[in-house]
Order: C-alpha cells, then sequence, then structure tokens
C-alpha cells in the first residue's frame, strides 16, 4: 500500500508518522519504550533534553484543537526545537494562496518536520507526498481516516496500567463512524496483540465496514462490557453529524452513556479512558470521568511523552543519515 510505504525510508525505519496501519509491532513497541524514557522529562527543574536543538517544526493545524496542537508544541519544545505556529485561517492560504505554495515557502525556510491536522481525509498523506526528503510530516489528524499519535498514547497509558496487551479485552464506545481516534486505536491494538477487541455503540454509528478490522461489534452497553479490562469513551461528534442518527441526546447517555452502574458490568479493575474534549452527561457521568478508575488526565500527560518520542525517532533518523 502506498499510504503505508510512503512512511518509511529505504532501511524501513519511520520517515513519517502518517497511519498505524501497516507498521509493524516492533515499531509501536519502540515508540512505547522511547515514551517511557521520556515520560519524567516533565517533572524535572530544566524541562528539556537536546535531542532535536536546531531543529524546526511547523505545527499547520488547518482545524482547531487547542490541547493538541499545545502537547505537539511542548513536545518540540522539550526536545529543544524550535517551534513555528501558523494561523491557517490568518493565512496566505485564506487569500488564494495554494497549500503548496504555501508548503513550498515553508520548505524555503528550511524547515524539518509539519505537524499536519485537516478536516479532510489523506490530507497528511498528500502533504508527505509532496515534501522534499529532508522533511518528515507527522499526522495529528485527518478527517475520519486516523489520529496516531493520540492511539500511541492511549497505548502508551494502557501499558502503563496493565503491562501486555495479550490477555486485554477492550471496549471502545460510542461514535466510531466519525472517530479518526477509534480507527487508530484498533490498529494498534491488534498490532500489539490484544486478546479482543470490541466497539459498542448504536447502528446509527458504527460503520458496516468496521467488522472487517476483526473488531467484535455490539449494540448493548451490558453485554459489550461484561469482563473487560479497558473501556475507552469516544466523544460525540455532533459538529460531524448530518441527518438524525440519534433520536436524543437524552437517550443515548441512557443506553451508551458510562454510568457507575454500567462501570461495574467490567472488570473491577477496569480502567476508563477518553480522548476529549469530554462531554459530560452524554458520553460519561462525572463521578466516573473523575474517579478512580478514570486515567482521563494521564492521557493528556503521556500525550507529551508519546509525541516526544516519535518526533525524535522520525528526526532521529535524520541525525544518523547527516
Amino acid at each position: 500500500m502506498r499510504q503505508v510505504n510512503i512512511q518509511l525510508d529505504q532501511q524501513g525505519r519511520l520517515r513519517h508518522f502518517l497511519t498505524i496501519e501497516g507498521l509493524k509491532r516492533q515499531t509501536l513497541v519502540d515508540i512505547l519504550d522511547m515514551a517511557e524514557s521520556f515520560a519524567t522529562v516533565g517533572e524535572q527543574t530544566v524541562k528539556k533534553v537536546p535531542l532535536l536543538r536546531g531543529k524546526t517544526i511547523v505545527n499547520l493545524f488547518f482545524e482547531s484543537s487547542t490541547r493538541t496542537r499545545t502537547t505537539f508544541e511542548l513536545a518540540a519544545k522539550r526536545l529543544s526545537a524550535d517551534v513555528l505556529n501558523i494561523n491557517i485561517a490568518a493565512s496566505a492560504t485564506s487569500k488564494g494562496e495554494s497549500l503548496l505554495d504555501m508548503l513550498a515557502n515553508l520548505e524555503a525556510m528550511h524547515c524539518d518536520m509539519f505537524v499536519v491536522r485537516h478536516a479532510d481525509s489523506g490530507a497528511a498523506h498528500f502533504i508527505a507526498r509532496h515534501v522534499p526528503e529532508h522533511i518528515s510530516v507527522v499526522n495529528a489528524g485527518d478527517g475520519r481516516h486516523a489520529h496516531p499519535t493520540q492511539a500511541m498514547l492511549d497505548m502508551f497509558t494502557i501499558r502503563r496500567h496493565k503491562g501486555e496487551f495479550g490477555s486485554l479485552r477492550v471496549a471502545i464506545v460510542g461514535d466510531l463512524l466519525h472517530s479518526r481516534v477509534a480507527r487508530s486505536q484498533i490498529h494498534a491494538l491488534t498490532t500489539l496483540g490484544a486478546l479482543e477487541v470490541r466497539v459498542i455503540g448504536p447502528r446509527t454509528l458504527i460503520p458496516r465496514e468496521i467488522a472487517d478490522l476483526g473488531v467484535h461489534i455490539y449494540h448493548d452497553m451490558e453485554q459489550g462490557l461484561k469482563d473487560v479490562d479497558v473501556i475507552i469513551m469516544l466523544r460525540l461528534q455532533r459538529e460531524r453529524m448530518q441527518g438524525a442518527l440519534l433520536p436524543s441526546e437524552h437517550e443515548y447517555y441512557q443506553r451508551f452513556g458510562l454510568t457507575d452502574e454500567k462501570l461495574m458490568i467490567a472488570k473491577s479493575d477496569a480502567i476508563v479512558m477518553h480522548p476529549g474534549p469530554i462531554n459530560r452527561g452524554v458520553e460519561i457521568q462525572s463521578s466516573v470521568a473523575d474517579g478512580p478508575q478514570s486515567v482521563i488526565l494521564e492521557q493528556v500527560t503521556n500525550g507529551i511523552a508519546v509525541r516526544m518520542a516519535v518526533m525524535a525517532m522520525v528526526l532521529g533518523r535524520q541525525g544518523e543519515e547527516d
């Protein structure tokens, strides 16, 4: 597959990080292991390592996401890279300049990496195919397609709490139809050898083709949560919905919201996750989101270490070639 192969250089190392699909298990393990080595940087007096000193990383966010952009920026700065945030709404692309023209101008400034978030699926792949050899691209979320760094920070969080993946049953609950995170999570979990991946949600929000990814589909929370080790709640993406996919948010919460009572169906030591932002009282009860089994804030913290790891692996490859 061209979309997968474009991520790797001739030596099989990561040149871009666009999707988890097609990557080898060892590559994912390497990212997790490197993230572990960065996990304590934020606790140090000087929250920096010199690994990417002299590198320039550009955040190209065509779609707003404060938390994702902020964690990418923090990750780059903790690696001692220079960071440039482009306000796309105010950039020349809104004045008629093409995307490729804008990229060419940034390339002329000797940038080393573009972190790209875009509402269109495949946008990061498109950019990766049009940048010169010395520039790497990291996908920070594209349309309904993929969000690989979010999935990897979720895997990092799971591994820290549960160890190896081989005995784990994981349930992903909610709006899978519009979720790029869920697709990346499923690819990551299956690649890392999870025992079972379940998806739970109303029929209108679970795409038919998702069964091809090897998941078990449930339309009932009581059945789907039984004996589960990890529960990943998804945001209800109302801004992407067209037509009457749900009767009401209240009914959705009654059937698919994670409450204290429903959490008791899963294993007693199950962890609760959410990629955020949370719609409290729609996807999850506040007492669960803030409760002892929730690792939601840990996911945010872990996102910095994982994004540091991805940047270090991708741009560290350049240093080996120099």
